[in-house]
Formats: C-alpha cells, structure tokens, sequence
C-alpha cells in the first residue's frame, strides 16, 4: 500500500501540541488490536485496551474514548494506525463509516520513531500502539484516503493483475529452468516472443529427440497456430536443428507431467489476466476522466487505469511537487561536506514503483512515435548524446513531465494539448541530471506497442 505523505498536511498541524484532542494510537492485529490513548503533549491517559477485531471489540473502543473525554474535558478524538496487510481496513471502514477521524503513519516512521522513544526499544504490541500514539502528537501522520467506488475497484483490479503477472513470471521461470534446462537447454536460447510456440513446444516436444525424429513441416504445423512468414520458420528451424545434437537428460512420464501441468496453470492464469483486464476496461469506460487521459501519447489501456487509480481526487494535491512524489519521481541528493554542490541530485523512489515503472514505459513509447514528445525528448539530449545514461535520464524527465499532465487534465478535464507541451521552456543540463547512471531497470517495450 502506497501512503500519500502530502495529504492533509494542515490538518496534521492542528493535531501538534492541541490542547483539545484525543489521541487513539493502535497496533493492528488479525484478531486482537492494542489501543494506547494520550494527549498531544505527552500525556498518558490510559495505557493499553486490547480489543477483538469484531463489532463488539469496537465498541469497547468507542465506550473507552468516550469515557475518557468526559474525564479530561476532550472535545475531538483522532485514531491512528500502522497500515498492516488488509487487517486495518474492517476497522478503519466502520471508524469512517461512524464518522470518526482517522489518521495513518508510515511503517518506515514507526520503525525510525520506535529507537528514538528510547534507545533500545524491542517490537512489542503495547509499545507499538504508544508509538503511533506518540506520531500523531508530533503531526507526523498520513490522512486517510477514502475515494470513489470504481477508484477502489481499479485498485483491486490492478493489484489482481500485478499478482497474476507474478504468477505467469513465476510459471515462465519454471518451465525455463526447472524443464528446458534439464531436458532440452538448447531450445531456451531460442525462446521467443511467441508464447503459444513455446508451449506447444513444451507440452508435446519437451524429449529433443522427439524433435529430430519428426519431419519439420509436420513439427512446424503441430506447434504453430498463425503464420507469421520467414521469422518464425528460422526460429523453428534453429531448434529443430538444435534438437538432433542436444545434451539435454532423456524424459521420463513424471517430466511430461509436470510439462503439461505446468503448461495448462500458465494457460490458465493467460485467461485469468485477459479477464482481468477486460473488467478494468468495463469499468473505465464510465469515466470521462479516463477518455480524458487516453488522449495522452503512450498511455495505454493498463498505464491509463494504474495513473488514474494513483491520482484519484485530482484536487486532493496542493502542487505538481506533491504528484511527483506520489511516483517517487522527486529529487534527492546527499549534500554535506566540501564537495556538496558538486552532488548530482536522483530520483527518490519512495513512492509508488509500479506507477514508476508505468510512466517510463509510457514515455518510452510517446519518445518514439509522437511528434511533440520526441522533439522534447531530443532537445533534452541536444549537445550530450555521448553520456552515459543520457537517454534513460531524459525519459525519466519526461515520465515526470508526464505525470504532471494527467494531473493537471484531470483538474481541468480538458483534453491532450500538444501545444502546451512544446511551448513549455526546456533547461539546460542541471535539469535533467537526476537519475543514476545505473537507474531502475526499465524492460523496454517494442515499438508501436501501446501500453
């Protein structure tokens, strides 16, 4: 889960050293919750509640709270949490749902904060709930995001598909080394892009000596299912010919079995995915802002729906700082010392890597094939095509500059403009000069392809 640290920052300041509020700091659980309940200057005002994850441990919380604003003359009440798996959202949905406000911290800051509390603090549930306690006092806290239905729906959608990607990686990387390695690692060498190939290869071919016994034409017409011209049969031939002098270990029935087990599940989780993706496209056809940011160059039926998803309530964000650190696209740099403005600032990656990951494809892709963003992309590395890195930098740049625009088209609900993008200054090299010269790996995409 991707916290957003910018929102409701003025809020937060209210909470600091207030004399008015109730602090509920709560370590989350599967089962049993702990509660510690304080001020905002320091004050313990009761120690540890432990409560059922259920409707009747709940209210135990609220008769607590309540109790303990009428003893202290507290008028507002704030509860706060670790984000924990999916075990906070029952908890968090009825406290919303109640009105109540509610507030999140960062894991990372409860780590940090729980050495500072005291020198040689342990993980412990009773302590854990006094440092969210002791968070929110300081302001550092997280509002809690609560968006539209069909936002959530897409988040669960593309959470689906980031695990079933996992899963078909998973497979690929089993049928490679855990099969082809074995029996026939010759043919991994030629594994192409075709995946229809490489499984018909699998499940009826995975004995090489299968291969060198059959005619060529007949093996080509048992594996394929398009004709896809010269490409295809040189690749085949390649691995007919592989065949009859692979060192690969004779098969037996339990190899072929597990080929075929292996060959059916990836088939399967395929149509899950396609599944999956049909529903996200079902879903976004009702949105205006969606065919907003379709117009954008390089933004694809899967890149679209993961930036829409990310930004949400566009107004929600006071700058453009603020979305580019929701992608971890915000500059960092180590200055201290002598050679501190000599010090190159890089992106943070603190933020939300699969939106990462999206944009650069999406710019990969506007870099090459739209006029507007490849003029960009080339006043970028005019005067530095001999840098190491230059090219990943620049549409690392443009990732940024790209998620810029769907933000702000959403707030305006107003199309794609290119004339806007080219009118834009493009500056000279310190602004470009922000990703390491071994940056992220980014698997490029072919060309033409729309992501």
């Amino acid at each position: 889960m991707t916290l957003h640290a910018f929102t409701g920052f003025a809020n937060c300041a209210q909470i600091r050293g207030s004399g008015d509020h109730l602090i509920v700091g709560i370590d989350i659980a599967k089962d049993k919750h702990h509660a510690f309940f304080g001020t905002a200057r320091g004050r313990t005002l009761w120690r540890r509640l432990i409560f059922t994850n259920n409707r009747t441990g709940f209210r135990r919380l609220i008769e607590q709270v309540d109790t303990l604003k009428d003893q202290h003359a507290l008028d507002k009440v704030v509860f706060g949490l670790e984000p924990t798996g999916n075990y906070h959202k029952p908890l968090i949905h009825w406290l919303t749902e109640k009105r109540y406000q509610v507030v999140l911290v960062a894991g990372k800051a409860v780590k940090d904060n729980r050495e500072l509390l005291d020198g040689r603090w342990d993980k412990n549930d009773n302590k854990d709930s006094a440092n969210v306690a002791d968070l929110i006092s300081q302001g550092k806290c997280l509002f809690y995001e609560n968006p539209e239905a069909d936002i959530l729906a897409l988040r669960n959608l593309l959470s689906v598909r980031r695990h079933l990607k996992k899963e078909i990686h998973r497979l690929r990387m089993r049928i490679r080394n855990g099969l082809l390695a074995k029996y026939f690692p010759e043919m991994d060498r030629h594994w192409g892009s075709c995946v229809a190939e490489n499984l018909a290869i699998v499940r009826w071919y995975l004995n090489p000596r299968k291969i060198a016994a059959t005619n060529f034409d007949v093996f080509v017409r048992h594996v394929t299912t398009t004709d896809r011209g010269a490409r295809q049969l040189n690749r085949l031939r390649k691995i007919h010919d592989a065949a009859a002098c692979s060192i690969g270990v004779p098969t037996n029935a339990a190899a072929v079995h597990e080929a075929g087990i292996l060959v059916d599940r990836f088939k399967a989780v395929e149509a899950e995915l396609a599944a999956v993706m049909e529903q996200i496209e079902s879903i976004c056809r009702g949105m205006p802002s969606y065919r907003l940011l379709r117009t954008i160059p390089g933004f694809g039926p899967y890149i679209t729906p993961l930036v829409l998803s990310a930004l949400a309530n566009p107004l929600r964000f006071k700058s453009r700082k603020q979305v580019i650190r929701l992608a971890g696209l915000d500059l960092n740099a180590s200055r201290s010392g002598r050679k501190s403005q000599q010090q190159v600032p890089v992106i943070s990656k603190k933020g939300d890597a699969e939106l990462r990951y999206g944009l650069y494809q999406a710019a990969l892709i506007a870099s090459y094939h739209n006029d507007a963003f490849r003029r960009i992309y080339n006043r970028m590395l005019e005067g530095r095509q001999g840098e190491r890195g230059i090219k990943t930098k620049a549409r690392v740049k443009i990732a940024a500059k790209m998620l810029v625009i769907a933000w702000t088209m959403l707030k305006k609900s107003e199309p794609f403009n290119p004339n806007h993008l080219l009118a834009e200054p493009v500056h000279a090299r310190g602004n470009i000069d922000f990703v390491r010269d071994n940056p992220e790996p980014a698997i490029p995409m072919a060309r033409g392809s729309n992501v």
